[in-house]
């Protein structure tokens, strides 16, 4: 099953995009032992004049990326809240289910649009604080690195 992280806006040069490349290059050779290699796209912000119709508009882009058949997953801090041994079970569910893959759906500045929210499978919160979308994105490749830990036995996880 592949793992995708959809996320609105591109991160800018600097220690983001170094921490988020640095979680990423440690998931994908463990990702692929798991039948869980991991990708990300990146969509342009909306240039719309209004917040809702930014958030729309980037939600609809958004959900075009996402091939047929993957698992739609939104993150919004109204979403359900996982402890990272959950969410590596929740991953082997899901792959073992047949599901051909998953996407995590990250939202621009001004959070996910309703249109992503309201098309996803699931809706998860990497916990009740708001979150910088670049910091969201960084929270989450780490967290999908860890659960590729729990999984295969490694060390890093220590709970």
């Amino acid at each position: 099953m592949r793992l995708l992280i959809a996320a609105v806006g591109k991160l800018k040069q600097g220690p983001e995009r170094e921490l988020f490349a640095h979680y990423l290059a440690r998931a994908e050779p463990l990702g692929r032992k798991l039948n869980l290699p991991l990708a990300v796209i990146e969509v342009a912000e909306s240039k719309s004049s209004s917040v809702v119709a930014r958030c729309q508009a980037e939600a609809q882009t958004l959900l075009a990326k996402i091939p047929a058949g993957f698992k739609r997953i939104g993150l919004d801090r109204e979403g359900d809240q996982l402890s990272s041994e959950a969410f590596a079970h929740w991953l082997t569910k899901l792959r073992d289910g047949g599901a051909p893959g998953a996407a995590f759906m990250i939202g621009g500045t001004e959070g996910l649009g309703s249109a992503a929210l309201d098309n996803a499978d699931r809706v998860l919160s990497l916990g009740p604080m708001t979150l910088p979308h670049g910091l969201a994105r960084i929270v989450l490749a780490e967290q999908i690195y860890r659960a590729e830990t729990i999984l295969s036995g490694h060390p890093y996880h220590r709970a």
